[in-house]
């Protein structure tokens, strides 16, 4: 079945509910148990609900996994699966990563015992020698945040797999209608829903799915004794979002190669990201494993102060923390998605001052050329 009418579908029995078009909204925190002694399907919403068992169910089926689960943010389901590990083990993780997932990893599970090593995950060679005895996973991002680096999902879980350890990836850039790495043997993708799943702004929400039983066993454990769950307003929400990813991405994407080649070519522009262009690195290796280029771009201008000015000069797009809307979002990843980390850790990772984040949303791309165009003017 073709991946745009399992979007409209998935997760969804239409012989439920006497028929109605979308799967109801359960706002409910208990269930009665006619046998107290054998409990029904439902019980308790923070262990299960029946709208966030559809939206479970659909993401599961959208990437090929047999087990998918929904959490209250994207932090959350990045949080939940690092519960898997215990104090002592070791992360090897991709040095271009989310800055939350950075925080979260250099804090809170840092002060749990848990041990990271950062690489560059596009440098195999480096992967490996990042391996230790206690290492228990690699987790990495590809295209990742916010330079778009490319990693070679299959050699990264060829070499996960050989250590006899997990290999990890989130997809919130690419999402299931443009990449499943479960197909390249990974054995848990995580996604922040509240970016192109949901796709509107206007929810929060994690999602994160796998194949391996036990993997599941653990995930659902965690789930519900942590309690990080999605509301099943939210769900309802993310469920909508899916039906209309495929024409949302289609469109954003085709419209960020539009906006690509122009900053490409624009004299203000010093550099451009975008897995789109001839010249990107790792291109080749990008769509060997994805079927588009997706809607992200990065784009460096000359100075920190015209990077600044053009952010305040634009009158289109959203200035603002997150991505994957409908409409376009430019972000300032110094002070947003990477403010936790140094400013030494930022230049590392590539991501310096006069560096923007582009998520290009569905307006004209006539408008945002024009309104780029008029920002650009005397900075």
């Amino acid at each position: 079945m073709d991946m745009r009418t399992k979007l409209i579908h998935a997760g969804f029995d239409k012989k439920l509910y006497d028929g109605a078009s979308s799967v109801p909204v359960f706002q409910a925190s208990t269930f009665h148990q006619p046998n107290p002694l054998k409990f029904g399907k439902y019980c308790y919403a923070r262990v299960d609900n029946p709208t966030r068992h559809a939206l479970e169910t659909a993401i599961a089926e959208l990437e090929g996994a047999k087990f998918g689960f929904a959490f209250a943010s994207g932090i959350a389901a990045v949080s939940s699966v690092l519960m898997l590990f215990q104090p002592g083990d070791h992360l090897v993780v991709g040095i271009d990563i989310y800055g939350g997932t950075y925080q979260v990893l250099t804090t809170v599970f840092k002060q749990w015992g848990l041990q990271t090593t950062f690489v560059d995950s596009t440098n195999l060679i480096a992967v490996k020698k990042a391996l230790t005895p206690r290492t228990k996973a690699i987790i990495i991002e590809t295209p990742s945040n916010p330079i778009l680096k490319i990693t070679d999902l299959a050699a990264i879980s060829k070499i996960a797999h050989e250590n006899k350890i997990l290999a990890i990836t989130d997809n919130t850039f690419m999402t299931p209608f443009l990449q499943k790495p479960l197909d390249f043997n990974f054995d848990i993708v995580i996604h922040s829903a509240t970016k192109y799943i949901g796709g509107h702004s206007d929810i929060v929400a994690g999602l994160a799915v796998t194949n391996n039983k036990k993997l599941a066993q653990k995930l659902r454990m965690i789930q519900i004794a942590f309690g990080a769950i999605l509301g099943p307003q939210d769900c309802w929400l993310a469920i909508r979002g899916l039906k209309t990813l495929a024409v949302r991405i289609n469109t954003q994407q085709e419209s960020a190669q539009q906006m690509a080649l122009w900053l490409l070519r624009h004299p203000k522009i010093k550099k451009v990201y975008y897995p789109g262009l001839k010249n990107h690195p790792g291109r080749d290796i990008h769509f060997k494993q994805a079927k588009g280029p997706g809607a992200m771009i990065a784009f460096e201008l000359k100075t920190a102060a015209s990077a600044l000015k053009f952010l305040r000069s634009v009158k289109i797009p959203l200035v603002a923390v997150s991505l994957g809307s409908v409409e376009s979002i430019l972000s300032y990843p110094v002070v947003m998605s990477h403010a936790a980390m140094s400013p030494k850790q930022r230049r590392e990772r590539g991501v310096n001052d006069s560096l923007i984040r582009f998520s290009v949303g569905l307006e004209s791309v006539d408008d945002l050329k024009k309104d780029f165009a008029n920002a650009l003017k005397n900075r």
